[in-house]
């Protein structure tokens, strides 16, 4: 594993999990010394759920209410332009959330995520090596040889490894030396990043919101400075965007200053912590992978933090790579399983690099809603700004441009189907014959669904001693074949064919009196199935093969299944 942020430490523990032997270089002295990524959503907690860490990740998150809002102000002490709810928050809409998962997307900073995943990766008996850095790497048939240097002693080590894992961030050198070239475009704009401590406690907590957007009309041009929450309310950090050519230059004092004038109240003792430039990119490898060699996280897809999406597709590109691999170097499935892994998440990250710029661009329609043209000068932008308080038809089209705008970003704040609708299709997946047609625009809302290579969708099951959700009782590094009351020919096939394949297959049951109940008969509704159907499931909890009803012969559909997925003999 080469890279220790999200993305490596993430899948460095999900190979542990899965009892291989995993070595993590980096050239990093330590986890990540910045907030950095920090919205969390559903998806994503519900892996941290399955690998046993949502309990530690809570304790040092901020919960969802504390993402109610995005505020649009003149200044925290200014006049508030609107709001927008964010992160599930929207009381019309926070049933589709509860309903979607048995988890909850919280705020939680990646200097305070990055120790948890570190901490589990050891105590799973990952090796950690800060300060090696990477400065090469081949390949060949049977493994790979990475090159590093160990910033300790200075010297030259070649490591050894079945496959190697780039989770080396937005620069990869790791991407470069394969030579993998990347669709889109680099250096879109020039951003600034500035983590700072204030007690704004009195500004803010009454409208609580992850962000915290200052729109102010200066002589030399407008601005907008976006000011986000780290911990309430206390922490914070803020992105500059409108400094152009003098945002990487930035300095600490200059720094300061725009934060004042964005909070209004020079008595607030501001202190910044630390000044990180960064670049937007609308970036996505054209493969993932080269040979043995994979790429996840940033070193695959690159996009500006628009829809909290990147450290969350990076924990999940783990997620979906970690059983693969496994079971390739375990020796029970061919090399073809791995082909998979682009297949499926390659056009996941398409799809969300597309959306954070979208997204980004779409942020930008604020100014000139609020009459804040740049070409024009300082006194027509004074005039034009003034009109949002007139008593007049130019006051009204002014403050319904400014609604209609501050409406549009919901596809920022709620783009619940981005997050929740992946649906792969790849050679690890059984295709049955259907297509998915989505009820309502597919990036803004979940639909829940067994459709093959869908998650298995959430209900809540159990009986007298206990509640849990389907999602709970399916991955554990493991396949898992889902019936109903009347599928027992079902779970007696895949015993037969789990003995022949050398893997495991859960079988759990659920309905009126099987392994669990089917309390509220939810899944009955979204399970797809009829009561002599089965779902297998992965153990990425996404589904492999769905059978609506009973077969001919139950042990053949399982065995050609497995063989397409696995990548081996059917015989």
């Amino acid at each position: 594993m080469i890279g220790s942020g999200p993305t490596g430490l993430a899948t460095a523990l999900m190979l542990a999990r899965h009892g291989l032997d995993v070595t993590v270089v980096t050239r990093e002295t330590w986890v990540a010394d910045s907030p950095r990524a920090h919205i969390t959503n559903q998806r994503t907690m519900e892996v941290l759920r399955a690998v046993g860490l949502e309990p530690a990740v809570r304790a040092q998150a901020s919960p969802r209410g504390t993402m109610a809002n995005q505020v649009v102000a003149t200044a925290l002490t200014g006049t508030e332009l609107g709001r927008c709810w964010s992160w599930g928050n929207n009381p019309g809409r926070q049933d589709e959330y509860l309903t979607a998962s048995p988890a909850e997307g919280c705020d939680i900073p990646q200097d305070r995520l990055e120790p948890i995943l570190l901490g589990e990766a050891a105590r799973l008996g990952c090796r950690i090596r800060f300060q090696t850095s990477f400065t090469g790497i081949e390949q060949n048939a049977d493994g790979v040889r990475v090159h590093v240097v160990d910033g300790l002693t200075g010297r030259a080590e070649t490591l050894s490894a079945a496959y190697a894992v780039a989770a080396d961030g937005g620069q990869s050198p790791v991407a470069k030396a394969l030579g993998i070239p990347f669709d889109g475009e680099a250096g879109i704009a020039p951003a600034m990043n500035i983590s700072f401590t204030a007690d704004l406690s009195h500004l803010v907590a009454h409208r609580p919101g992850s962000l915290y957007e200052i729109i102010q009309n200066r002589p030399e041009g407008p601005t907008r400075a976006m000011i986000r929450m780290v911990r309430p309310w206390h922490e914070w950090s803020a992105s500059l965007v409108y400094l152009g050519g003098r945002t990487s230059a930035l300095t600490a004092e200059e720094a300061e200053e725009e934060l004042r004038r964005a909070i209004g109240d020079d008595s607030v003792q501001v202190t910044v912590t630390g000044l990180y430039p960064w670049r937007i990119n609308r970036l996505v490898a054209s493969r993932y992978g080269e040979g043995r060699v994979f790429l996840a996280g940033d070193a695959a897809h690159r996009h500006p933090p628009t829809n909290g999406l990147g450290a969350n597709t990076c924990i999940q590109d783990g997620f979906n790579l970690a059983w693969k691999l496994a079971l390739v170097v375990k020796g029970l499935a061919g090399p073809g399983l791995l082909d998979s892994y682009d297949a499926e998440r390659r056009p996941v990250g398409t799809r969300i690099v597309n959306r954070a710029v979208d997204s980004w661009a779409l942020g930008m329609g604020l100014l000139p809603a609020l009459g804040l043209d740049p070409e024009a000068s300082y006194e027509e932008r004074e005039e034009r700004f003034a009109e949002l308080g007139a008593d007049s038809d130019a006051g009204e089209a002014r403050r319904r441009a400014l609604r209609a705008v501050l409406d549009e970003e919901s596809y920022i704040f709620e783009a619940h189907g981005v997050e929740m609708n992946q649906v792969y299709a790849s050679s690890a997946v059984v295709p049955d014959g259907t297509g998915l047609v989505y009820e309502r625009d597919e990036q803004l809302y979940i639909q829940p669904t067994s459709h093959p290579g869908a998650r298995i969708p959430h209900a809540w099951v159990g009986d007298g001693t206990r509640t849990v959700s389907t999602l709970d009782l399916v991955g554990g590094e493991r396949f898992t074949l889902v019936t109903r009351d009347r599928g027992a020919a079902w779970a007696a096939a895949a015993a037969i064919v789990a003995a022949e394949f050398d893997i495991e297959i859960a079988t759990v049951a659920i309905g009126h009196a099987g392994d669990a109940q089917d309390l509220y008969g939810d899944f009955d509704r979204r399970g797809g199935i009829g009561e002599d159907g089965c779902l297998l499931v992965r153990p990425d909890q996404h589904i492999a093969l769905r059978s609506a009803g009973a077969a001919a012969d139950h042990a053949a559909v399982l065995r050609d299944a497995l063989a397409r997925i696995l990548d081996r003999p059917a015989g």
